[in-house]
């Protein structure tokens, strides 16, 4: 009987884990990892705040958590749109396309995940997930080189200028600055022209046709 007490008091415990993780993401979501207290968390999970720390050491190990599991999702979208069939470039473009797209609707989020300051736990973190980007933009450029579609070029390194150039692209279109002038009506860039541009841009470093040039 002890055992199937424990068994269950586990349950209760990774449900309760799981709705905190939700919580936590909802709040980043909403205002960046600067809106992610642990107090505002609790009042949001209805338990105190001291048992947070029952599942979590602290605020660093909490946002590390969230901000790989909101990276991971984006890393798994990613994949998807450049192992689909069609021809390299066409699957490249896909793929910075939706990536832009998914940032641009969940502006905040992405502006967290790419760019806000953090915890060191949470730099750790975007570190390890730049380079599963990078592994991901590596597979398909190996692929293109292998079968004459791109250029012979040092791959890991091409890949890691492929997820700079992203951020790079998205990180002021999607900052509080531009974020307050899109409010309040000023001209500010569209997703079009940032997807268009990133395409462009992205496609040419690595020695790609357009997918309007391919035959």
């Amino acid at each position: 009987m002890a055992y199937r007490t424990t068994e269950a008091r586990q349950d209760r415990d990774l449900e309760l884990r799981e709705r905190i993780l939700d919580c936590a993401l909802a709040r980043v979501a909403a205002g960046g990892f600067a809106a992610l207290t642990m107090q505002g968390l609790a009042e949001d999970v209805g338990i105190a705040t001291g048992s947070l720390y029952r599942h979590f050491r602290g605020k660093g190990e909490l946002a590390a958590e969230v901000f790989a599991r909101a990276s991971q999702h984006e890393v798994d979208m990613l994949g998807q749109a450049l192992r689909a069939p069609g021809s390299v470039a066409a699957r490249l473009t896909a793929g910075l396309e939706q990536f832009a797209a998914r940032a641009w609707h969940s502006r905040r989020l992405a502006f967290a995940l790419i760019a806000e300051p953090v915890d060191p736990e949470v730099d750790e973190q975007r570190l390890r997930y730049r380079e599963a980007y990078a592994g991901l933009f590596a597979e398909l450029l190996e692929e293109g080189v292998q079968v004459g579609v791109l250029r012979q070029q040092p791959i890991p390194l091409s890949a890691a200028c492929l997820v700079g150039a992203i951020a790079e692209a998205l990180v002021g279109p999607l900052s509080p600055p531009a974020r307050a002038a899109r409010e309040s009506g000023r001209p500010s860039l569209e997703l079009a022209d940032v997807s268009q541009a990133l395409v462009t841009f992205c496609l040419r470093a690595v020695g790609a046709h357009l997918p309007t040039e391919e035959q």
